[in-house]
């Protein structure tokens, strides 16, 4: 597939995705930009998140990681089955009595304003950088597979990816996501099955032979009870998943915004059950694809490439294979990023403007649109620097690196909302910033302790352990609640 092809392919989708953008989103005022007015049929809603809580990182790392991990995330994939569960039937009706446009005006009804300001600080930091992740793994594709032929430079990259985020997503917010989100469940979804079809049909594997070769592979183990040390351990990835599910997508701003435009809470629900039984049947697809990558690598005798975050990409472009698995690949790739950076970029607009700018309650709806408008592009510059810095960080397989951040950063957000829905104490609200930069530092000195003394990894699980050393320093610092 050549560069000009990926280029003219690319164009292509970014057309249609603006043109569904603008016909969507073209009459949206700050309310349909924050909550998409809450009239989301809640089919439309659950067909759009199967695409939303799938990014770039998926699409590109899932399949790569299996020569390591095996099928081993479906040990996690279990786990966020169990905690959308628990998003739906313990925190939609909460969020949905309180009226809520932030979820963290949660923290300020129950804690007070700093508590209120600290979640919102740190869902920042963990969006902004989770954000940043998922597009720098496609802004190094595709600067491998177009940017450096025509000898531009990486920021030249990061910089026009961010700008076309920007300009489709900076009229209709919510309201434009949900539709957005709903072509990026199409086109994800159906180039991960053709890919697999192509695939399958270029190693002249039937349905059949196909499920045994699959099964007959090393790579296809997925339970792993042998090791409790290991980072692979079963309780330790299901435990994990769990907490990931409920801090990543229930207490983030960015996927539940979707959930939230919802008309009334049981419609959330339903939306949230069907995503989490579609998201088990797309992530075991991707595995199947990895084992499917690896195949045709090994009889093809191609080289591997150093990092498995790009096998997808050198099979589906430089493998021989027909030209429609490339444009498929580029397609797939292209429809997740751009989705996932343009909900991020809506959410930390809104969490900005809402929570950290107090904006829908100190200013009027002019004045409003402007702050909103302002801090809108803000976000983009912001997201466009640290993707630049993960250019020269990042070593690591990408949704290993996702997974690491969030276990420091989501912690706290995961701490404050545990106590709060689980006691009826208060806090002294002044000690919260503290107590929630403490948790992350002292469940990175616990990591490093645990493999030095014991020899024993603790994985994605640190998550549950930052959320503990929170509601530790919060009972701490908690007083008797007198109403």
């Amino acid at each position: 597939m050549t560069p000009a092809a990926v280029i003219v392919t690319v164009l292509g989708y970014i057309a249609v995705l603006f043109l569904v953008a603008w016909l969507s989103g073209r009459r949206a005022d700050n309310a349909g930009f924050f909550t998409g007015n809450r009239r989301t049929p809640w089919y439309m809603a659950a067909f759009a998140m199967i695409g939303a809580a799938i990014s770039g990182v998926t699409f590109i790392s899932v399949p790569g990681s299996v020569a390591v991990d095996s099928f081993s995330y479906m040990q996690m994939v279990a786990g966020f089955t169990v905690g959308q569960l628990l998003v739906a039937f313990l925190l939609i009706p909460t969020f949905y009595r309180l009226k809520v446009v932030s979820l963290y005006e949660y923290l300020d009804d129950r804690f007070g304003v700093l508590s209120h300001r600290t979640g919102a600080w740190f869902f920042f930091i963990s969006k902004i950088l989770g954000a940043a992740l998922r597009v720098y793994v496609v802004c190094a594709v595709l600067q491998l597979l177009v940017f450096s032929h025509y000898g531009l430079p990486f920021w030249a990259n990061a910089l026009i990816t961010m700008l076309l985020v920007w300009l489709y997503t900076q009229q209709g917010g919510v309201k434009s996501l949900i539709w957005t989100d709903t072509l990026k469940t199409v086109c994800l979804v159906g180039s991960l099955v053709l890919s697999i079809y192509f695939i399958m049909r270029a190693l002249g594997l039937s349905v059949g032979d196909t499920v045994h070769e699959v099964s007959a592979s090393p790579m296809s183990q997925i339970f792993f009870f042998d090791d409790p040390s290991s980072g692979r351990y079963f309780w330790k990835m299901f435990l994990a998943g769990i907490v990931l599910l409920i801090a990543m997508t229930g207490l983030d701003q960015d996927l539940m915004q979707r959930n939230l435009s919802c008309a009334t809470p049981r419609d959330s629900q339903k939306n949230i059950v069907l995503t989490a039984v579609s998201q088990m049947v797309v992530i075991f697809l991707f595995l199947v694809l990895g084992v499917l990558l690896y195949l045709y690598v090994d009889r093809t005798g191609m080289t591997l490439p150093e990092k498995s975050d790009q096998v997808f990409s050198m099979v589906s472009v430089e493998g021989g294979l027909p030209l429609i698995v490339g444009i498929l690949f580029v397609i797939g790739l292209i429809s997740s990023t751009y989705s996932a950076a343009g909900s991020a970029l809506t959410a930390l607009t809104t969490s900005f403007t809402v929570d950290i700018l107090d904006g829908t309650k100190r200013y009027g709806e002019e004045r409003l649109t402007r702050l909103r408008k302002g801090v809108h592009i803000g976000m983009a510059l912001a997201m466009a620097a640290v993707i630049l810095a993960f250019e020269y960080l990042a070593d690591d397989s990408v949704i290993n690196l996702v997974y690491k951040v969030a276990s420091y950063t989501y912690g706290p957000i995961l701490g404050m909302f545990a106590f709060g829905m689980m006691c009826r104490r208060k806090i002294r609200d002044r000690w919260m910033p503290l107590v929630a930069v403490a948790a992350p530092v002292l469940s990175a000195l616990l990591q490093w302790w645990t493999m030095h003394a014991w020899n024993y990894e603790i994985g994605f699980e640190l998550l549950i352990y930052n959320a503990g050393f929170t509601m530790l320093g919060m009972l701490l610092v908690s007083k008797r609640n007198d109403k």
